[in-house]
């Protein structure tokens, strides 16, 4: 299906293209229509295709090292997938399936190349786009780093579960204990005092009454607030291993430079010494190097 140059132009990766670039690169690509969970493409697809929603609702995964799939991107309308592989000409490293019935503008590196090669300046137009796009990734990598649960539940409450941590932090301190019971003794020692007259005799059924209504009450809100707790602990846990799953990353990372490294250390020293087997000589050359 033709594609209208129009429609290029509300999407935010052509937006700065003019009438005449819009128009070239609309005769190069073709709309798609994909019926619901129908697969756009998979992981290893070499056809060098990329996609941009244009509207319907797209699921893009991945599977992880423990086979499990892995939702990454879920492009609204505009929004592109697929890029990365076709620029660089490499197999797809995700899955994109449609999950409801899905228009998308279908691209591949030579569309990009005929708009280039008779509109040079709008690679310029694009490459502001992804630039911008890319430092919005980079901001939000950063944010989701730094984010401190606390502030983030703390964000996210209602009026009544602040009330909720206050009373479960009074109800479970010395203060309220020792307030308590010094209301109860007294309570008690005034009714005992009383007699007959006291509004509430022994074994002041009033007293119980009050008992038994002030644990009805607290009992639940001790029991929202100790679900905040976990929702607290929960989100620590999630935040805790994306931390740890991006510093394995960087130790990989630093592992395998450091494995290249060696193995240029290792060429230039049998380049340098023409294979010579090491002797005492040869373990004091390579201690230099």
């Amino acid at each position: 299906m033709a594609c209208d140059a129009q429609e290029l132009k509300h999407v935010p990766l052509f937006a700065l293209l003019d009438d005449e670039e819009a128009c070239v690169l609309a005769s190069q690509v073709e709309k798609r229509t994909f019926a619901p969970l129908q697969r756009i493409y998979k992981i290893g697809d070499t056809d060098g295709k990329a996609y941009v929603m244009f509207s319907g609702k797209v699921r893009v995964t991945t599977v992880d090292e423990d086979h499990q799939e892995v939702v990454i991107d879920e492009p609204g309308h505009g929004e592109f997938f697929g890029f990365a592989s076709m620029l660089e000409q490499t197999p797809h490293q995700t899955n994109a399936t449609a999950v409801e019935e899905t228009i998308c503008i279908e691209v591949d590196r030579s569309d990009i190349a005929v708009l280039l090669e008779r509109k040079p300046l709008a690679g310029m137009d694009m490459l502001t786009v992804l630039g911008k796009q890319f430092h919005a990734s980079q901001q939000l990598v950063r944010l989701r780093a730094m984010r401190n649960p606390n502030e983030v539940i703390e964000k996210e409450a209602t009026f009544g579960e602040h009330i909720a941590d206050h009373v479960a932090g009074f109800g479970g301190s010395w203060t309220f204990i020792i307030s308590f019971l010094v209301v109860l003794l007294g309570y008690a020692a005034t009714s005992i005092i009383m007699g007959k007259k006291s509004w509430d005799p022994y074994p002041f059924i009033l007293l119980n009454l009050f008992l038994s209504m002030l644990a009805a009450i607290q009992a639940p809100v001790i029991m929202m607030s100790q679900n905040r707790q976990d929702t607290k602990d929960r989100l620590r846990g999630e935040l805790d291993y994306d931390v740890n799953r991006r510093s394995e990353s960087e130790i990989q990372g630093l592992a395998r430079k450091l494995n290249a490294l060696d193995d240029k250390l290792s060429d230039i020293h049998d380049h340098v010494h023409g294979g010579m087997p090491f002797g005492p000589s040869g373990d004091a050359a390579r201690q230099q190097l």
